[in-house]
């Protein structure tokens, strides 16, 4: 009797914490779920459209345009994926395993291509190498020769220029992967690969690059949607890929509909290629079997050897950032004026604006996101998390077709709504202000922020916000007083590296920026477009300063 009597005391008294429990714990769910969709809503937008469009125009696509423009698709893709891939593992083997003259700095030296976007590259490759630039006009004048009549030079603007530009640009993501996949790696096997007699190339083939395969694959697959996803490297060479034709479709052609159908042969491709990834490695495991792995031994290179070394470091260096920076300084720093520009001191403005918005709001949403995931506990959440990346992958195009057509539906509404209970017109609200332009922006890099803050929420130690909850600080006081106090330097990290993304974004940026609504991404885009390389080079420069930013913080936490 005394046992029942207290089972129900205890009973009694658990009602209210779990109604707490409950009434806590449903919010931070519903918030992580809400947020969830709008970041997964473009997306399924862009499905929506293609499979109902107002005007379908896919039997004329696959009959003209359509075939043209995944064929150079898929051939700069698989171009750039081998070269990018080809060039990061011998640099990523050459640094990990040799001595060489100049290799302390060249391993980090190698990271710097991250901070050029790849158009800037290709604008200053052409200006190199063009007719009138220093390398044909140096020709010329050694030789003697009068015309282009005179002489055979290739042609600059092609698709092999554009393969060359992006594999310089996208092989440190191959190089840093494979970079941290060899020094993992035990010296135990290769001392008995040596003593079986393996030579230097044996080894690398069959037992470091086999090892490395997850991490290749990976990053080969990063290249790959890189190069899916540019705009304006492949525009300004001249080559007609998927994402030139959604530009096509929607602006030239003004169809929606059909842009919409492009961007999912677009996403299609994506997914293909993030599914060919995973399945070629679901039934392979890689593991180290040494429980204390020996660090691996490096072999000094001399003589020749180590110059050959240095050379096949330097190449892709030189290519990627002395090339692009060396151009772009030259004209910036013999046109002082156009520093002076007001409108460069406003697209500067804007994309501070717009790009600590995104920031910020990435990083609070990722954060309340994951926060409610883990107090959930719940399948459907964490089945969520996931998903939300699939804006990293999606390209800005895609999104932007996906944003701005529902945006501009609900604008429109919201317009004629205002206008029928106040009589005043407040005009476009959302797409004719930078507001589609941040959600954008926060769609397209939510992952890099919910990784980031992932990994730091990870890192803190459970007791502490049992403790905190003991000491009866509500779940909102315990993210707040306790987990952001902790993380707050990934957090920084995280708002950093969006801020720097959203800098060099320039496909979504054009589709949904507002009238006369310049970032420093379109200026370098619209001034490069118009030959007009020396009024472009200030922002350019200051595109190029903003991803050295991020680089540094890339080689600070892989240091």
């Amino acid at each position: 009797m005394a046992q029942a009597q207290t089972t129900d005391v205890a009973e009694k008294s658990a009602r209210p914490l779990n109604r707490r429990r409950i009434s806590g714990v449903a919010p931070w769910s519903l918030g992580a779920f809400l947020i969830a969709t709008c970041v997964v809503l473009p997306v399924l937008c862009v499905v929506f459209l293609a499979f109902f469009p107002t005007e379908n125009i896919w039997p004329h696509l696959l009959n003209t345009t359509l075939p043209r423009y995944f064929f150079n698709t898929l051939s700069l893709m698989l171009s750039v994926g081998a070269i990018a891939g080809v060039t990061g593992v011998v640099t990523a083997w050459l640094i990990v395993m040799y001595r060489f003259p100049g290799a302390r700095v060249m391993e980090w030296l190698l990271l710097l291509p991250l901070a050029i976007p790849a158009y800037v590259g290709a604008y200053a490759l052409v200006d190199f190498l063009e007719y009138a630039g220093p390398v044909q006009t140096a020709l010329r004048s050694m030789f003697g020769w009068a015309t282009s009549r005179d002489y055979w030079f290739p042609d600059i603007r092609s698709r092999g220029g554009a393969i060359l530009v992006l594999s310089g640009a996208l092989y440190p993501y191959v190089y840093l992967l494979c970079r941290a996949a060899f020094r993992e790696q035990s010296a135990a096997g290769y001392d008995v690969a040596r003593a079986l007699g393996a030579g230097p190339f044996a080894r690398f083939f069959r037992l470091g690059l086999p090892l490395a395969r997850p991490a290749l694959a990976a990053s080969c697959a990063v290249v790959m949607m890189e190069t899916v996803a540019d705009f304006g490297t492949v525009e300004y060479f001249a080559v007609q890929t998927l994402t030139t034709g959604i530009f096509t479709t929607w602006l030239e052609s003004n169809n929606a509909g059909g842009a919409a159908q492009i961007a999912c042969v677009v996403l299609t491709l994506v997914l293909l290629l993030v599914g060919f990834e995973r399945i070629s490695r679901r039934k392979h495991r890689y593991h180290n079997s040494a429980r204390n792995a020996r660090p691996l031994t490096q072999t000094q290179l001399q003589g020749g050897q180590g110059a050959l070394a240095l050379i096949l470091c330097l190449i892709p260096f030189a290519i990627g950032f002395v090339l692009p920076v060396g151009v772009i300084s030259w004209h910036s720093l013999n046109n002082y004026d156009f520093w002076n520009d007001s409108s460069l001191l406003k697209a500067l403005w804007n994309t501070i604006f717009t790009g600590l918005s995104a920031g910020f709001l990435t990083v609070i949403a990722a954060l309340f996101m994951v926060y409610g995931v883990r107090l959930s506990g719940r399948r459907l959440p964490r089945l969520l998390l996931p998903v939300t990346t699939i804006g990293y992958a999606a390209p800005g195009a895609v999104l932007a077709v996906g944003i701005l057509i529902p945006l501009a539906g609900l604008d429109h509404m919201i317009a004629d709504g205002v206008l029928a209970l106040t009589g005043y017109d407040p005009g476009l609200l959302l797409t004719g202000s930078a507001a589609a332009l941040i959600f954008a922006y926060c769609v397209r890099f939510f992952a890099i922020a919910q990784g980031a803050t992932d990994s730091a929420l990870g890192r803190v130690a459970p007791s502490l916000p049992m403790a905190a909850r003991s000491l009866g600080r509500s779940q909102g006081g315990v993210l707040r007083e306790v987990h952001v106090p902790l993380i707050r330097g990934s957090v920084t990290t995280a708002v950093l590296l969006v801020f720097v993304d959203c800098t060099k974004e320039l496909p979504a940026t054009l589709l949904l920026r507002p009238f006369n609504f310049n970032t420093l991404a379109t200026r370098v885009y619209e001034q490069a477009s118009l030959e007009n390389l020396e009024q472009a080079a200030p922002a350019a420069m200051l595109v190029i300063l903003t991803g050295l930013c991020a680089v540094l913080v890339l080689a600070r936490s892989s240091r």
